[in-house]
């Protein structure tokens, strides 16, 4: 009534037109928000919201519309066309981006988009959002084509009559701009109001003022969970539970209220609060006692704002008002506009109120083109003001309104708007300024020493808007643009000048530094700045005019850094006939800095002068006079020289950091904009310098003016060793400075040749992957390397196989290219590549030598760059190296200087050919040849080059580089030809081709020579093997016996063994059952032990030797997913296993043997060892008995006793003889009479409450009893004391596992689970046999068959270990379910039980029957022949039967009347059991189909019991079971298994005596509630349980992820949602609302849904989870591929992925074969970071 009554009297109020609106608005709200929201500790959000609609929004929305609302928003939904998607992104969602497409990487498209967009068939990248991005399908400016899906392309197309139906009706519009107004104001106000008590007049009631306060605690990023709850827990003494609660609500909302009450109450929780928060690190929470009325506003205020969001999704005119109102300044007053007072308050907003803000922002500005640019002004104008705020707040930044300049800043249009009129890249890297200076030293240069890394987090967000702003350069200039952008780039400059020469370090003398100063941050800043660097040179390089302007600015900037040290007189020096003047500075001793930016700009825009050709009116902007080439060399090169002295560890004393700083230096992430760029400047002092000077300048720098005069240098060996790595590194640079010409600009290359390049080198090391390539390659700024277009022409893809990923191999084409120096690579890379090439070519049959491939012509702005190499100092410099190599100073030169002067050699000679290739000799200036044919002096001693090479042949040492020496030869004969042929022109052409000739031959003779060496070597290595392999077979021979016997024993491979046994099989029967049964194959088992390596025959007697084991529970073969076990191990009666088999226990093996006793010392030495290293979390549980096998480290947790095999022989006659009496009637009537027998005893004279089978009456009944001895017994075997132990002690292990329950060693269900798990393991094995497709015998691994031999014989043996009266119990419950006669009170019915269990469990406790007080008796070989045939039929025929009720409610399927015997005799069967079902079971079942059904139904049970018996007997199975085949396989079975192979035929057989079986078994209440279709029984063949289908593509998978909402959770936060590949049940994992308590323990969703063993994968990282219990669990690669082979866990790259089938068989069989457990403990092993982690959780 209430609510009506609302409703009526607010919309009669505001359809008055003469009210003021504003004011009633406030009234109303005055009026009802404190009531509504007036409990704020446990809000009832349904009541709340259903008020709110009543009392406000619904007049509200009657007013605004002028009619009913619901009806209005229909019309509008109905008629709404947007072009613009607009989606907001949550974190953790995935979004696409098209790298064909996309303008940036910032343009992405949500997955609907995505899905019906033509970026699918594209090259596409996902990737997680972190929250608060923006859909941008239908933004024509972030895609090059498709920038519509098919779903949004209608909004586009629409003409503008079309839309007229959304178009609003002047009122309405009207009404908005009176409504929207007051709305906005008042949520403004309301979210920036500061009072605590009180509210604006307009919203206080007259009423006094309640004292109702709330205490209010707010979210901030420093304090974790676990603290926050502590603090609440004491603060405020509630229960943990709440305190969760509190602080998930204060996580998600950013604020709650914990305490409500009196001021003073409330103010008391606030410091209290405060002082447990606190603490030396923290500082406190941050706490506020509010008003509840204020509270209520601020918390409607939202409720509005997510009102207005509504609002403007349904019509663009409401999005405009909503601008224009934001955007409305008030007149004459300085105050910024709504909507810049919100952004200026954000960062004081708590988390909720900044959502609904940004949503808002979302919804309005950036669905709106025009007032997206109006509101970036508004942006750009408080740009400063927003980001220190940002940089001071501790939220993320995807909580910040900065957050949204991705969205403005990329726009092209937008950013060209936002430099030309509101200049943003000078506010930027103003910005940039303002909010570093505390990191400005004295000289005004950054030094980051003990830098905050949030706090720099931050500043690089600066950083990225700048690259946003650039990210796309302009097509058109307009001089206002070149204005503003050089303005920009002049105020980038100022950032560059404080960070040249940053940090300047100064070698260590005598003592180590003692604190590694900070290093990273610069670093680190560097790396964000690298792209932008570039960015800058390309958008100058855009215009020609820019280009010589910005290159002006900067070279200015670098004069301006460089004269700071022009006091020092200059000094002198003099080589070879050159002086040089210059500063005296030298590395090793003044301070110098790795941190140059402004002079690699100046490079970078330098070669991009080259590159346009403006370079020819660069002196028009610097006169040669102010260009001081030596000035902008020298610091770049002091770097180079700093990184040379590191490697000659000549400043080991100032730590690591230096190293590390180096590294990056070098490293692919900086190198572009420090390492390549001060090679580059180098190369620019080389084309302008004169060449003496330039290399004299490099000799001074590098320390080695000393070591090239004819001083003789110290004896010290550290002093000269260093000289020599300086020497090197020298060398090296200048092969880089010449050599290096792969850069547009420096030579006439394109980008795609040298990525082509870098390429190319990465592949000549060793095939790669590629992501490895990727990674090793330059990113651009739209996070490109250019690799997909060019890898195909240079390398060929090799796919992977089931693991592993795929690589790319280097075409042979392209070895040629192949340069040794090749200046990306590290030491490391450039010995391995060496290597690689070199042994290549070996193989091959070619010379060693690496000659470097002839280089591109430098541009003609570089060409002068050669001159380097024939100038008179390089030669001095070649000659001296060169000669002492020659005289032998071994300590004066190594291998790889003389590679590199060789290298430098043939550098000059490939120029001068090249040269004289081209243009005719007297034009060719460059003599290399000439100048290295001069003598070096004019001493008589003197000697040239091309002697010294001769020479150098000669040299012991250098054997290795003969072959380049040859190359290099061979090149000055060439070039002195080409010299020569071009001034005798006319007889050239004769001489030329005999010289040529002449070469030919010297080759051909290295050649054969080769060869001949080749082949002598194979020669050598055939002999020694040919002596080692007689040696071997000799020893053979000698010790024959114990090689014999180590084949035998260990079985180490089955297909021998089982070789051996068919060849001397032949001549008895194959039959495991039964009078005809072959007898048992037994070898001698000679076992070694792992632990001590002595050898042991398995013997009964002799002390036990066992396999290390590992028993789990398992899941792996459940029909039925829904059946939870019950939980409680104490009442569960495990004798009886339900046909679903919900849950079995698993005994597998490594197959690895220790001796017991050794076993034991292991286990305790590990008890011992981790009880003193308690910390330690371990991998396995050792309470629960858990160790890692000490040779393969599987996990295990048990051992099983081996025990031999008893060698059974029947003898024929005696067989005969018992066939003639004992039939199947005579069998049960001693079975009955001694199972009576002993119920008497039991009972002491009781009457016995069995009756008798048959109705002859007793007889004699002392006699009867004793009957079942007269068919032959032996007395029992007798185990050794150590076996007997251990059969306790595994079987205890199944019981505590198997039933989850405490050990105890008397319990009388271990048996039970004995027999249970011997069962249910060779039901997995065949199961898994069936699966891979693998015949039943001979094909099993070593350690299935190991295992599986110990496992049925220790089921046997363990028998005996416990009471026989327990067995027989157990013996008679089971024999209770195929005669009715022993049927107890709790004897399931037929259908409820597993046969195969049954039969195991019967045949195994079946000798405790003769047992005797006296004397210790089993069944003879011919007793237990018998025991088992029968015993066996009997349960077949319980589960022909089983199969047959089962499949009576199949439909029949095609007809084939198929009127074989079979098919005639289940007929018969059939008409049986319906007369015994009184007509339950219809007779016109086809016979066909039943033995269709019983043959198919049957195999399972057939093959477990063919390997049971095998197992049990040691009977040699029959040729067919050892391949696989349908048909012989079936005929095989029954042979084997002695049984007709009409199955049928067993009830006509034994029919007297099962005919009243089978009428006891079809009047079981049971059978016939399910034949009457009230039950379902289960069909067999059981079927095969696999994993779940999972789609093809991953972006299917990621779709459903995407569609997955949290049952349990109401707001629609991304959760991790997981997917079971056992049921494909998607849950949420990692997240509070799942978690339930389990037995008073925190389970995720996750553990819950499959406790013990499971599998899920995470389907938004893709990557598979293996969880077992509580604390173990490990990651697995997906199955998911990229197109290049390769997983992606985390979508870090983002590629295409695809469903491999192969690898998720291999996940499948690992389940199968019970492996999970075990991969996991080997991948936590390998990986220890996971201890902490709780698996269960998520």
């Amino acid at each position: 009534v209430l609510v009506e009554d609302f409703k009526g009297t607010e919309v009669v109020v505001w359809c008055d037109e003469r009210f003021d609106f504003q004011a009633t608005f406030l009234q109303c709200l005055a009026k009802h928000v404190p009531n509504i929201y007036s409990a704020e500790m446990d809000p009832l959000v349904e009541k709340q919201e259903e008020m709110v609609q009543a009392a406000i929004l619904y007049p509200l929305e009657c007013y605004l519309f002028g009619e009913d609302p619901d009806v209005f928003l229909e019309k509008l939904q109905q008629s709404r066309t947007s072009q613009l998607c607009g989606k907001v992104f949550k974190g953790g969602e995935t979004t696409y981006s098209c790298r064909d497409c996309a303008v940036d990487p910032t343009c992405v498209l949500c997955i609907d988009c995505f899905q019906n967009s033509i970026h699918k068939n594209h090259r596409y990248k996902m990737h997680s959002s972190t929250g608060g991005g923006f859909c941008d399908c239908g933004d024509t400016e972030a895609w090059k084509a498709g920038p519509l899906c098919t779903k949004h392309e209608a909004g586009a197309s629409g003409s503008p009559k079309e839309n007229s139906g959304c178009q609003l009706n002047e009122e309405i519009m009207e009404h908005s701009r009176r409504v929207f107004p007051s709305v906005i104001k008042y949520i403004v106000d309301m979210l920036i109001w500061e009072e605590e008590k009180e509210l604006p007049v307009e919203l206080t009631i007259s009423r006094e003022k309640a004292d109702n306060y709330y205490c209010v605690l707010f979210n901030d990023e420093h304090h974790s969970y676990d603290h926050v709850i502590y603090s609440l827990q004491r603060a405020l003494g509630c229960e943990l539970g709440e305190a969760q609660l509190h602080t998930t609500a204060i996580d998600k909302e950013g604020r709650r209220a914990v305490k409500a009450g009196h001021y003073a109450a409330c103010q008391e929780a606030k410091e209290e609060i405060k002082r447990h928060s606190e603490n030396v690190s923290q500082r406190p929470l941050h706490v506020e006692v509010l008003h509840a009325d204020v509270m209520a506003h601020q918390k409607f205020a939202l409720r509005l704002g997510s009102w207005l969001n509504k609002l403007m999704s349904y019509s663009s005119d409401f999005r405009q008002i909503f601008c224009q109102i934001c955007l409305k300044e008030e007149t004459g007053s300085e105050k910024p506009c709504f909507i810049s007072k919100l952004m200026l308050w954000d960062a004081r907003l708590h988390k909720g109120a900044r959502k609904v803000l940004h949503e808002l922002i979302f919804s309005s500005f950036f669905m709106e083109m025009e007032y997206k640019k109006l509101f970036a002004v508004e942006f750009v104008k408080y740009y400063k003001a927003l980001q220190k705020e940002y940089i001071n707040d501790d939220h993320e930044r995807v909580l910040s309104v900065t957050a949204l300049s991705v969205q403005m800043f990329t726009v092209p249009t937008l950013a060209r708007h936002l430099i030309e009129e509101q200049n943003v890249i000078t506010t930027i890297t103003e910005t940039l300024l303002e909010v570093l200076p505390e990191y400005l030293d004295k000289n005004d240069k950054f030094n980051f020493q003990g830098y905050s890394q949030d706090k720099l987090n931050r500043v690089y967000s600066v950083i990225y808007d700048l690259r946003y702003v650039l990210v796309s350069k302009p097509a058109v200039w307009t001089d206002r643009l070149r204005e503003r952008f050089l303005e920009g780039f002049v105020s980038f400059l100022r950032i560059l000048t404080c960070m040249q020469g940053m940090e300047e370090i100064k070698r260590q003398i005598g003592q180590h530094i003692e604190v590694d100063p900070d290093w990273e941050a610069a670093i680190a800043i560097q790396m964000q700045l690298k792209n932008i660097l570039l960015m800058f040179q390309e958008w100058c390089a855009c215009d020609e005019e820019l280009l010589l302007r910005s290159y002006r600015e900067c070279h200015k900037a670098v004069m301006r850094c460089s004269s700071n040290g022009r006091s020092r007189e200059k000094t002198v020096f003099h080589l070879c006939g050159h002086t040089l003047e210059s500063r005296p500075y030298r590395v090793s001793a003044d301070p110098v800095s790795i941190h140059l930016p402004l002079s690699r700009t100046l490079a970078g825009l330098h070669v991009r002068l080259s590159k346009t050709g403006a370079i020819s009116r660069l002196h028009e902007f610097v006169s040669p006079e102010e260009f001081q080439v030596e000035l902008l060399v020298e610091y770049p090169l002091r770097c180079l020289v700093l990184v040379a002295q590191v490697a000659a560890e000549m400043w080991r004393r100032n730590g690591l950091s230096l190293i590390s700083q180096v590294f990056y230096y070098q490293d692919v992430k900086c190198r572009e904009e420090m390492y390549d760029k001060d090679i580059i400047m180098l190369q620019i002092g080389a084309s302008l310098m004169d060449p003496n000077q330039f290399l004299l300048l490099i000799l001074q720098r590098y320390e080695l003016a000393d070591a090239f005069k004819k001083i003789k240098p110290t004896k010290d060996q550290d002093l000269i060793k260093q000289y020599n790595v300086l020497i090197e590194e020298m060398l090296q640079i200048l092969i880089y400075v010449v050599g290096e010409r792969y850069v547009p600009g420096i030579s006439n290359v394109t980008k795609e040749d040298v990525i082509m390049r870098e390429i190319i080198h990465l592949l000549c090391i060793e095939p790669m992957a590629h992501s490895a390539i990727t990674k090793s390659l330059p990113e651009n700024e739209n996070n490109e390397t250019g690799l997909e277009n060019v890898i195909d022409k240079v390398a060929t893809f090799k796919k992977p196989g089931v693991s592993g990923h795929g690589v790319y191999e280097l075409k042979d084409e392209c070895l040629k290219e192949f340069n040794m120096f090749f200046y990306h690579y590290t030491k490391t890379q450039h010995s391995k590549a060496e290597h690689t090439q070199k042994k290549r070519r070996k193989q091959e049959n070619r010379d060693e030598a690496l000659p470097p491939p002839p280089p591109p012509d430098f541009s003609p702005a570089f060409s002068n760059v050669v001159r380097i190499l024939n100038c008179d100092v390089m030669m001095h410099i070649l000659r001296t190296l060169l000669q002492r190599a020659v005289e032998l100073e071994t300590h004066l030169w190594t291998e790889a200087m003389i590679q590199m002067v060789l290298h430098l050699l043939s550098l000059g000679l490939l120029e001068e050919k090249q040269q004289l290739q081209k243009s005719p000799e007297e034009e060719v200036t460059f003599d290399f040849y000439h100048k290295a044919t001069r003598m070096g002096s004019s001493a008589l001693n003197a000697v040239n080059v091309l002697m010294l090479l001769e020479k150098l042949k000669r040299v012991p040492q250098l054997e290795a580089q003969k072959d380049t020496v040859n190359w290099i030869l061979q090149m000055f004969d060439m070039v002195k030809r080409l010299r020569e042929k071009s001034s005798l022109a006319t007889v050239g052409a004769a001489s030329g081709s005999e010289a040529t000739k002449g070469d030919e031959s010297t080759q051909d003779k290295e050649k054969a020579e080769r060869k001949r060496k080749a082949e002598a070597a194979r020669l050598h290595r055939q002999k020694i093997m040919a002596q080692m392999s007689a040696l071997q077979r000799n020893f053979i021979e000698t010790h024959k016996l114990l090689y014999e016997n180590t084949l035998e024993s260990q079985g180490k491979d089955d297909a021998i063994m089982e070789e051996e046994i068919i060849s001397s099989a032949i001549d008895y029967s194959r039959i495991a059952l039964g009078p005809k049964r072959g007898p048992s194959v037994i070898e001698k088992e000679v076992l070694t032990c792992i632990l001590c390596q002595e050898e042991q025959e398995v013997k009964l007697e002799s002390a036990a030797m066992v396999l290390s084991a590992c028993v789990q529970k398992s899941t792996a073969l459940t029909q039925n997913r829904s059946r939870i076990l019950e939980l409680s191990g104490d009442t569960l009666d495990p004798l009886f296993m339900h046909p679903d088999l919900p849950c079995g226990t698993h005994t597998g093996s490594c197959g690895h043997v220790m001796h017991a006793a050794c076993w034991q010392k292991y286990f305790e030495a590990m008890q011992l060892n981790f009880r003193q290293r308690l910390h330690v979390e371990q991998i396995f549980d050792l309470e629960n008995g858990e160790y890692l096998c000490p040779l393969c480290k599987s996990l295990c947790n048990t051992v099983i006793p081996i025990v031999p095999l008893q060698a059974q022989k029947i003898n024929s006659e005696d067989a005969e003889a018992v066939a003639q009496i004992l039939s199947l009637a005579r069998w049960l009537e001693i079975v009955t009479a001694r199972i009576s027998g002993y119920s008497m005893k039991n009972a002491k004279g009781e009457k016995p409450n069995l009756p008798p089978f048959t109705n002859k009456g007793t007889g004699n009944s002392a006699l009867e009893f004793h009957s079942i001895l007269s068919f032959g017994v032996q007395s029992s075997a007798k185990y050794s004391s150590s076996i007997k132990e251990m059969l306790i002690l595994f079987a205890t292990t199944i019981y505590r596992v198997g039933l989850k329950v405490a050990p105890n060693e008397a319990d009388s269900r271990i048996p039970m689970m004995t027999w249970s798990t011997c069962a249910f393991t060779i039901q997995c094995i065949e199961n898994l046999l069936e699966t891979e497709g693998k015949p039943l015998f001979g094909s099993l691994q070593n350690r299935q068959h190991s295992g599986l031999k110990a496992l049925v014989q220790f089921a046997a043996a363990q028998r005996t270990t416990a009471p026989q009266v327990l067995i027989q119990k157990h013996l008679i419950r089971l024999l209770g379910v195929l005669l009715p006669n022993f049927k107890g009170e709790d004897t399931p019915s037929l259908l409820e039980v597993d046969m195969f269990h049954i039969l195991v469990g019967a045949v195994l406790s079946f000798p405790s029957l003769y047992w005797e007080d006296a004397v210790d008796l089993q069944p003879s070989s011919v007793s237990s022949a018998y025991n088992h045939l029968y015993l066996f039929h009997l349960t077949t025929l319980a589960h022909i039967m089983q199969i047959v009720i089962s499949s009576a409610t199949e439909s029949p399927a095609a007809h084939s009347s198929d009127n074989s015997e079979e098919a005639q005799s289940a007929q018969s069967f059939c008409r049986e059991v319906c007369q015994y079902t009184s007509g339950c079971f219809s007779q016109d079942i086809p016979g066909w189909l039943v033995w269709d059904c019983v043959k198919k139904g049957i195999m399972p049970y057939l093959r477990c019991a063919a390997l049971f018996f095998h197992y049990l007997m040691g009977v040699s199975p029959p040729e067919e079971l050892l391949q696989v085949s349908e048909e012989g396989q079936f005929k095989a079975l029954c042979s084997y298994l002695s049984l007709p192979t009409n199955l049928f035929l067993l009830f006509h057989e034994y029919q007297d005596t099962v005919n009243p079986l089978l009428q006891r078994w079809c009047t079981d209440p049971v059978v016939l509630s399910c034949l009457k279709g009230k039950s379902i029984a289960i069909r067999y063949p059981r079927k095969r349980n696999h994993l779940i289908e999972l789609p093809e593509d991953y972006s299917c998978l990621l779709n459903q992820a995407s569609q997955f909402r949290c049952p349990r959770s109401s707001d629609d936060e991304q959760k991790h949602p997981v997917l079971c590949l056992f049921c494909g049940a998607m849950l949420c994992s990692q997240n509070t609302c799942c978690q339930e308590l389990v037995n008073g323990e925190e389970l995720g969703a996750f553990c819950m849904f499959l406790k013990g063993v499971l599998e899920g994968q995470n389907s938004e990282h893709c990557q598979i989870v293996l969880i077992e219990g509580k604390t173990r669990g490990c990651f697995y690669p997906a199955p998911y591929l990229d197109e290049y082979g390769e997983t992606d866990p985390g979508l870090k790259r983002g590629n295409p992925l695809h469903l491999c089938q192969e690898r998720y068989r291999k996940l499948h069989l690992l389940w199968q074969q019970h492996c999970i457990i075990e991969e996991i403990a080997r991948r936590q092993e390998t990986n220890q970071i996971f201890f902490g982690f709780n698996w269960q959780l998520l």
